[in-house]
């Protein structure tokens, strides 16, 4: 199938805004691209002013673009088409767990406690709740299942602030903190996770109401792979696209900012489009009279 994804979000500041952005799609996934998510940056000031993004990887695989905003903001607005399987998130009820002493050293960091998934104060709740569990994709299940049902999701109880412990405690969040709440206990298990973010369309399940947002999942290592769990759907989805990964929500920040600013405007897109192929001028990021493309809401 071809998706269709790409965001509209604007920021307004009164002085020139330094900014760190995470909202390309993750390198792993650039081969399914068949229209490049061009970004398009435009000063809401003065539509005529170029403004420079600069792209760099950050320690753990993603993209990331640098871009001061003028005075009175800006708007990025990006719009692409990715292939995808059309196959649910895989499922492999027999993989087991890779003891620490045999695992890769790059997992080893997805061990470790971090800034929203604390271990150390999870520990014991952990090993209470799951220690007799077999290990394995059984044991990380039942965590899913745990959180899934131990939380209750609203957006009114979004707080950027809630860590997995409180969570816990609160027994309340958004998609992060399911993520957060299941890679903490994970790694209390000795199961490497780290936290995802990206686009997951109503694909194949029944449409949400509320807005499009960027989504929240986390990613196990067992029998020697990564593979996709989501504590606050618990399903298999399909379309799920990766932007960014990291220890925690701390290391895919989709916009970081180092000064006042307002957000004016967010919006996301992502769903499954059946008509032809575009032509060549709109694959390379503009329609055929020029203009830029622009997100469909």
């Amino acid at each position: 199938m071809r998706i269709r994804y790409g965001y509209n979000i604007e920021m307004i500041c009164e002085q020139d805004l330094p900014l760190v952005t995470l909202l390309d799609i993750h390198p792993s996934r650039r081969h399914d691209i068949l229209v490049a998510d061009e970004l398009n940056i435009v000063s809401l000031r003065d539509p005529l002013l170029r403004i420079a993004a600069r792209e760099y990887i950050d320690q753990f695989g993603n993209i990331c673009r640098r871009i001061t905003a003028p005075a009175g903001g800006i708007a990025l607005r990006a719009e692409g088409i990715v292939h995808d399987s059309g196959e649910p998130d895989p499922v492999e009820l027999t993989a087991m767990e890779v003891p620490p002493a045999r695992l890769p050293d790059e997992a080893l960091v997805y061990l470790m406690g971090s800034r929203y998934c604390e271990t150390d104060k999870l520990s014991a709740q952990a090993w209470s709740l799951f220690g007799h569990i077999p290990a394995g994709w059984a044991r990380v299940q039942a965590i899913v299942n745990f959180v899934h049902n131990h939380l209750t999701f609203g957006y009114q109880f979004a707080r950027s602030t809630r860590t997995a412990a409180e969570a816990f405690e609160e027994r309340i969040g958004v998609c992060r903190d399911f993520a957060h709440l299941a890679v903490a206990l994970c790694r209390c298990m000795n199961v490497p996770a780290r936290y995802c973010n990206g686009y997951l369309g109503d694909i194949g399940v029944p449409r949400d109401p509320a807005p499009m947002d960027f989504n929240a999942w986390f990613e196990v290592y067992l029998g020697g792979r990564w593979f996709t769990f989501d504590a606050r759907h618990n399903v298999p989805r399909i379309g799920r696209v990766v932007i960014a990964r990291g220890r925690d929500a701390t290391d895919v920040a989709m916009l970081s900012s180092f000064g006042p600013h307002t957000l004016q405007r967010f919006e996301v897109i992502t769903e499954e489009i059946e008509d032809p192929m575009p032509s060549p001028a709109f694959a390379a990021g503009h329609r055929q009279d020029g203009s830029p493309l622009t997100i469909h809401s």
